[in-house]
């Protein structure tokens, strides 16, 4: 938590605005947030937090330009990082504010139908950019920089194998965590040996994907817009996206619906949408433990029963 003293000089200093009235905004679990009202009558958001947390801002800022470059004119909104620096001993993360509507509402069903078909076009965008610096383009997985997945340290650099980026990059780095925390997953190893081979044959396009595409970072704004935020992006295999959609709540039907219009899936994605949410529930059960570190142990004992009828059938 930061007092508004600290964020009204830096924001006059940044960027030459004036702070009238800084009130807190709930629904954050790692940093402070901020409604930023200023003299002009427009209104910012900020994100606060200890000097030390100024990496993880950072990357949540190339994280929206690198999306924000991907969606062009048609994709999803994406906030605008406006600023983003030390004020002492708190690092601050400046918006542009988004005015978002509550819910999935049956009246917001075209709304979210529009929003599935503009992250399938951002996926496909991105193929054809480089969308931020060190960004290979679409011609290997990955990401030039470690970055984070909630509050826990998300592993990158390039492969040109997604089966094995995914494994070594994404599923490894979590089991690791919970067995050097002193709760190691039963056959995480048996895991990761079969995981390579179900994505062996899986052949995806290297999208710059949100990475954390939770209900909780996605929206409807009061302009009828789609809106996308506190991404942890990478290249990966756009599945990925679409998998954790359903995940924790999960987003309305039309989102799905209106993405594989524009772009459908391949077939297995199913099996794989499972694999790839076993990475977030890992994630949580580094974060947080508890139950679910049985739905990840569960999780993990289905997939293998799945993959092996899957292998013999």
């Amino acid at each position: 938590m930061t007092h508004p003293d600290t964020l009204s000089p830096w924001l006059t200093e940044r960027l030459g605005m004036e702070l009238v009235r800084c009130t807190p905004v709930g629904g954050g679990c790692i940093h402070s947030a901020w409604c930023l009202d200023l003299m002009d009558g427009s209104r910012l958001f900020a994100k606060t937090n200890a000097a030390s947390a100024l990496p993880l801002l950072e990357a949540e800022a190339e994280g929206l330009q690198a999306l924000a470059v991907a969606a062009g004119e048609h994709g999803p909104l994406v906030p605008v990082p406006l600023a983003c620096g030390l004020s002492g001993p708190v690092a601050i993360l400046v918006l542009s504010w988004l005015d978002l509507e509550g819910g999935g509402s049956a009246a917001q069903v075209p709304q979210w139908r529009r929003l599935g078909a503009a992250l399938a076009g951002l996926h496909r965008h991105s193929l054809t950019l480089t969308c931020a610096a060190g960004d290979r383009g679409g011609a290997s997985f990955g990401w030039h920089r470690d970055n984070v997945i909630g509050a826990i340290p998300q592993r990158n650099g390039w492969d040109d194998d997604w089966g094995r980026f995914f494994v070594e990059r994404r599923l490894a780095p979590q089991l690791e965590h919970l067995a050097s925390s002193g709760t190691p997953l039963r056959q995480a190893q048996a895991l990761l040996e079969r995981a390579g081979q179900w994505l062996a044959d899986h052949r995806p396009d290297a999208c710059l994907v949100h990475g954390d595409l939770w209900s909780g970072n996605a929206a409807i704004t009061s302009g009828g817009q789609g809106a996308i935020f506190d991404p942890a992006v990478y290249r990966g295999d756009r599945e990925v996206d679409l998998a954790m959609a359903r995940l924790f709540g999960g987003f309305p039907e039309a989102f799905f619906e209106g993405y594989t219009e524009a772009w459908p899936l391949p077939a297995g994605h199913e099996f794989r949408r499972d694999l790839y949410n076993l990475y977030h529930v890992l994630n949580h059960a580094n974060l947080f433990g508890g139950s679910y570190l049985g739905q990840g142990q569960g999780e993990i004992k289905k997939l293998l029963s799945r993959g092996a009828a899957q292998e013999r059938g």
